[in-house]
């Protein structure tokens, strides 16, 4: 730990108006085995009209000399931001711990929290399902057949219901797939942000069309419900359009998340941006055209850096997520290490349906996990919950081939599942999404969840 100690004078309110706010966030929150390395990030943004000059300091469970991790003094010019990093390695930290990030200028000091629990493990992963993709409704109609009609009806009141059968099973992280629904693809380069007509799951002011869905606000009933249960939501930023990284998508992503922030950055439970365009594992999705190919890698790299810059200006603790599917990563490969310099978390999937003549999925998981290592970038697992059905549609998987995955899948610091709506029911719910395998399977996996709590005590 530091050596060096900074003087901690009266506690004031961590978000003062016109003055300054500060933000702490924990890269993976939650949860966490005694194998990682625990990424802290801790933001200031100066609201006011002249610079400061802060003392910023971050500790470990207590305010002492012997717990500080890091201090620094730090000078932000005018509506400037900055933002402070420390790694914290979990070995021996069991039970419960918090990270204070305290700031102290001439109008007091600013003081935040967050708490995570060590668990001992021989692995990486929790072998747990950390979270899941909540999507408002399914893109697909299709694929979401079974549950589509179910989730549009979907109150906010059975909204906030669904939340809390999240937790009650440890899934504490919700994916939102995307706040915007646009069917247009790649290759569609007419599209740009002034004739956009994409329509939003939420109050948007920046375009008027909206999801016909029963809830006039999911993410506020979303954020709210979570941030009452200690839970963090990954904001959907899209859809712009599928596999789209150009500066037209950029445009609108910068936009949109700004309008989020504006909206609901004040929620506790607000976590991270989450970029819903995904991606092949290749990086350049189905371009055949080898210059075409390039492009893309430059392409997308270059997306992230611009948007990490951008969000960083107003929300610097708030991480970025992609995910990407786990399949052609040797064609890929030379294009991550320039996209993971600004991509704090990368969560694939696929693993289970690698094909012929490609990586196995523990291979793809592996190369992958080296790749982030090299960048400093953290290796989410986007577990898929779902099959197939001959007709396209999907239906839950069985829970011997999720815990299959877990099991053999171990290097993953957190795993977030796609689906919760219509793949996983609290046989309680008083909506039930999907067909009645889905409360069969949060009945089973409700049985591992347990068992695994009670192997770790």
């Amino acid at each position: 730990m530091a050596a060096v100690w900074c003087m901690i004078t009266t506690v004031c309110l961590c978000r003062a108006a016109d003055a300054a706010s500060i933000d702490l966030t924990l890269i993976p929150p939650g949860r966490v085995t005694d194998k990682i390395t625990l990424d802290i990030r801790a933001g200031i943004v100066n609201h006011g009209d002249t610079p400061r000059s802060m003392n910023a300091s971050v500790y470990l469970n207590v305010e002492s000399p012997d717990s500080l991790l890091s201090c620094t003094i730090v000078n932000i010019p005018p509506h400037g931001a900055k933002e402070l990093r420390a790694d914290l390695p979990t070995a021996n930290l069991y039970g419960n711990n918090r990270v204070i990030f305290s700031v102290t200028d001439q109008d007091g000091t600013y003081r935040m929290e967050k708490e995570f629990t060590v668990v001992p493990s021989d692995i990486r992963s929790t072998r747990l399902i950390d979270g899941a993709f909540i999507g408002l409704y399914h893109w697909s109609e299709e694929e979401g057949r079974h549950w589509n009609q179910d989730v549009r009806q979907m109150t906010c009141d059975q909204w906030r219901e669904m939340i809390r059968s999240m937790h009650a099973v440890g899934m504490d992280i919700v994916v939102l797939q995307e706040l915007f629904r646009n069917q247009a693809y790649v290759g569609d380069h007419s599209l740009t942000v002034s004739n956009y007509s994409g329509k939003a799951f939420y109050p948007s002011r920046l375009y008027p069309g909206r999801m016909d869905i029963a809830c006039d606000d999911p993410v506020e009933a979303i954020l709210s419900e979570c941030d009452s249960l200690g839970m963090n939501v990954m904001m959907g930023v899209g859809m712009f359009a599928w596999f789209d990284f150009t500066p037209e998508s950029l445009q609108w992503h910068k936009d949109v998340s700004r309008e989020l922030w504006d909206m609901y950055g004040h929620h506790p439970s607000f976590y991270s941006f989450y970029i819903s365009e995904e991606c092949a594992g290749n990086l350049y999705n189905n371009e055949t055209d080898r210059a075409m190919q390039l492009k893309r890698k430059v392409e997308i790299a270059s997306f992230f850096r611009e948007y990490k810059r951008f969000t960083s200006a107003f929300a610097p603790a708030k991480p970025v997520m992609l995910a990407t599917n786990s399949m052609g990563l040797m064609d890929g490969a030379d294009g991550y290490p320039a996209l993971l310099e600004n991509l704090d978390i990368l969560c694939p999937f696929g693993f289970a349906r690698m094909p012929q003549g490609d990586l196995t999925g523990k291979e793809a998981a592996d190369m992958l996990q080296l790749l982030c290592d090299e960048a400093g970038a953290h290796l989410w697992f986007d577990l898929e919950a779902f099959l197939f059905n001959p007709d396209s549609s999907l239906y839950p998987r069985p829970i011997d081939g999720i815990i299959a995955d877990l099991t053999l899948l171990d290097n993953f610091e957190k795993v977030v599942c796609y689906q919760f709506p219509g793949v996983f029911n609290h046989p309680d719910a008083s909506r039930r999404v999907g067909e009645p395998r889905t409360v069969e399977l949060y009945k089973a996996y409700r049985d591992y969840y347990n068992r695994v709590l009670n192997t770790a005590r």
